[in-house]
């Protein structure tokens, strides 16, 4: 079960992190991972990980915002491989302020990134599925679209949106054979909570406040992506999965 041999996946954001977990993941499980951030560097010594483990990879840098750079992106991989199986569509970023001090072009920015690039992206892989008439698309999305905290609107209206873009694209694209589905990870200890991390009376809130009483491992949230990837989650679509340690089912 869960074998993507063969399989060719776009992995936004994959140089660190949650969607470094997922694309190793999902290389572990056959598939050749086009590796996406805008870091050559960061990304090479990743797929030097792949390389060293006896998994496929490869390397696409390009900045997700800039939406003639994605098109080239998802185009040159169309050439180069006939197809794109799988596209995770994870690069993400957040901006923290109190909304009276929130400045327009940052609330802009987070947008462009979270749902803006997300959309073309998927529009773009969707021109190389459809054809196909088989595709898997795997969005981030948040807990934060589901229960909210202050200071991060930008990053919360994205994700929300996220998570109402994945089920009208479920809805368009299910005919074609193509699902559509959403992680939405709780608090995982990545380099984007860093700081969080390393604050303690957010960090001991975070452990009392989750009824697993930690955060989140990123290996633990790539084995949902892989579902969602594989053949076996044929019939899930237009799912919102929350891989959260119990965050949102508690009071």
């Amino acid at each position: 079960m869960f074998d993507l041999t063969g399989r060719i996946a776009l992995v936004t954001g994959a140089s660190r992190g949650l969607g470094w977990a997922m694309a190793r993941s999902l290389a572990e499980a056959g598939a050749t991972v086009v590796l996406n951030a805008r870091d050559r560097d960061a990304l090479a010594a990743k797929l030097a990980e792949l390389d060293a483990a006896g998994l496929r990879g490869e390397i696409a840098a390009f900045d997700v915002a800039d939406e003639a750079a994605a098109v080239a992106a998802v185009a040159d991989i169309g050439r180069r491989h006939g197809r794109i199986d799988i596209a995770v569509l994870n690069a993400g970023i957040q901006h923290r302020s109190p909304i009276t001090a929130f400045e327009t072009a940052d609330f802009r920015r987070v947008l462009d990134v979270n749902l803006t690039a997300v959309w073309w992206l998927a529009r773009e892989c969707a021109k190389l599925m459809i054809p196909a008439k088989r595709g898997r698309i795997v969005v981030t999305g948040s807990i934060s679209a589901i229960a909210a905290r202050p200071t991060i609107s930008a990053y919360i209206a994205s994700k929300g949106a996220v998570h109402a873009l994945t089920r009208e694209l479920a809805v368009e694209l299910a005919p074609h054979g193509i699902t559509v589905n959403a992680v939405a990870p709780g608090y995982f200890a990545t380099e984007m909570n860093t700081a969080l991390i390393e604050k303690r009376e957010f960090n001991d809130w975070v452990c009392q406040r989750t009824p697993a009483g930690r955060w989140g491992r990123p290996e633990e949230l790539a084995p949902a992506c892989v579902f969602l990837a594989s053949d076996e989650a044929s019939f899930v679509n237009g799912h919102v999965l929350v891989v959260d340690g119990a965050f949102t089912a508690s009071m």
